[in-house]
């Protein structure tokens, strides 16, 4: 379990770092379950800023299930948090300070049960310890009797938001580990506590997949809100050896409102601390736009001059030769983000790849280009699940997407906007229209919404 926890990945393997490096504390409070379904995501943290109150203390990681015995009989801890805020960097730290021996010692065994793995055996029928010994073969040969009835478990079921799993709480239940069934049931019965009573199941998600886990069986509820402003500056200066370059960049950070505020996401300041140090220090601050669509604009161009120099033997930097090169790249990395995000899909396999004509064997292709703007993380039986870096960087490329095919009057891909194909329609009207049908699904979404039974459980939030 140390080995699992103590690396993590910055786009690509080769770029891993030791968490204990560039770990900065989060900030992490008790939450309820109200507004769990609040998106834009982006938005939450503007908004959390403005509604932060005093009696929010910060929870750390390691006291995750201190505070749910002390405060609850339950056995279930629900974390949520926006894309890319620091969810599965919490659960890595607490593994990897329980495996050194730092915390949470009565835990006797943690299991990390990511749900994209979990994704490629759904339709399997299982026992809870055939369940394990997928994902851990070091349970093969092991004596059940002793590890289920005298070990004290703990179950960290990571992303729920990813899960293909139904998720159905009447479809039935399980009382033995030796009994088999479906997974979702073998999962729904660790919840209700039909299964395994006395272990301890963390589940983290972000928001808008919370409330797939019924109230009444929540014992605790946190929230990772990302990190404070103190917290941002530490992270910064951890990420930035150099003191003088540190410095720099969170005093040019400060004098944008967006970027300040885009920076309380973990994922986003590695991508400003990216583009910063590679663009901002060589040249005078003053001079240098950075609004959100710049970073991002940015962070494309110095992956591509990445790719031209490994993979193309050239250290091609002007702006518009680089573009040149990559023009068929990024318009397929383009379609691939809109694609996806019009059927809500933030992790892909092979075969949508595929579809956008990506070669995912082809390294100069590939692994030059997408492998640096993508996570690539091996599931189960060699499968390959990818996802961009941070959703943000997946809206960037689809609006990218859009407005090309309005500059090329390309109205069959922007039928998803209008209710009719206008040729003539200008770029305000799409936007406009965009934007119009967004707050149109948004309210249809929250008159939908049923509303969550209120228990006596507490939520807390990252």
């Amino acid at each position: 379990m140390k080995e699992k926890a103590e690396h993590i990945f910055e786009c690509k393997k080769e770029n891993e770092v030791h968490l204990k490096d560039v770990y900065t504390e989060l900030f992490i409070t008790e939450g309820d379950m109200k507004d769990v379904n609040k998106e834009h995501e982006i938005q939450q943290i503007d908004d959390a800023l403005k509604t932060q109150k005093l009696q929010d203390r910060p929870i750390n990681c390691n006291d995750i299930f201190t505070l749910l015995r002390r405060k609850n009989k339950k056995k279930i801890v629900l974390t949520k948090g926006i894309a890319g805020i620091g969810k599965t960097v919490s659960v890595h730290k607490f593994i990897l300070d329980w495996a050194e021996g730092n915390a949470n010692q009565d835990i006797h065994c943690v299991f990390l049960l990511p749900f994209r793995d979990i994704n490629s055996i759904k339709d399997r029928k299982v026992n809870l310890h055939e369940f394990l010994q997928v994902f851990y073969n070091e349970l093969i040969g092991l004596e059940k009797s002793k590890l289920y009835t005298e070990s004290k478990l703990a179950f960290i079921f990571d992303g729920l938001d990813e899960s293909r799993l139904p998720l159905n709480f009447e479809s039935g239940i399980l009382n033995s580990v030796e009994e088999r069934s479906s997974v979702d049931v073998l999962f729904t019965s660790l919840i209700k506590g039909t299964l395994l009573s006395s272990a301890l199941v963390w589940v983290t998600s972000r928001p808008a997949a919370a409330n797939q886990i019924h109230p009444q069986y929540v014992g605790l509820f946190t929230e990772v809100r990302g990190f404070t402003d103190q917290q941002k500056e530490q992270y910064f200066r951890k990420r930035i050896t150099d003191e003088t370059q540190a410095s720099r960049i969170i005093s040019h950070i400060k004098t944008s409102r967006s970027l300040y505020i885009m920076c309380h996401i973990p994922v986003f300041c590695w991508i400003t601390a990216t583009v910063l140090k590679n663009i901002l220090i060589k040249n005078n601050p003053e001079n240098i736009s950075t609004t959100l669509t710049e970073m991002y604009i940015h962070f494309l161009l110095i992956q591509m001059n990445m790719k031209s120099q490994k993979y193309d033997e050239k250290a091609e930097r002007q702006r518009t030769k680089l573009l040149h090169l990559n023009k068929t790249m990024i318009l397929k990395l383009a379609k691939l983000a809109f694609k996806q995000l019009m059927q809500e899909n933030i992790v892909f396999y092979e075969e949508h790849l595929e579809e956008c004509d990506i070669d995912v064997s082809k390294d100069t292709e590939f692994t030059g280009m997408i492998a640096e703007i993508f996570k690539m993380e091996d599931g189960l039986h060699e499968t390959k699940v990818f996802c961009f870096v941070h959703l943000s960087v997946q809206e960037f490329l689809a609006a990218v997407h859009v407005f090309l095919c309005y500059l090329n009057k390309n109205m069959q891909e922007l039928c998803y906007f209008l209710d009719k194909p206008e040729e003539n329609i200008t770029l305000q009207e799409l936007l406009q229209t965009a934007v119009n049908k967004a707050r149109e699904e948004e309210e249809s979404e929250r008159k939908s919404r049923p509303v969550p039974a209120v228990s006596d459980g507490h939520f807390t939030e990252i």
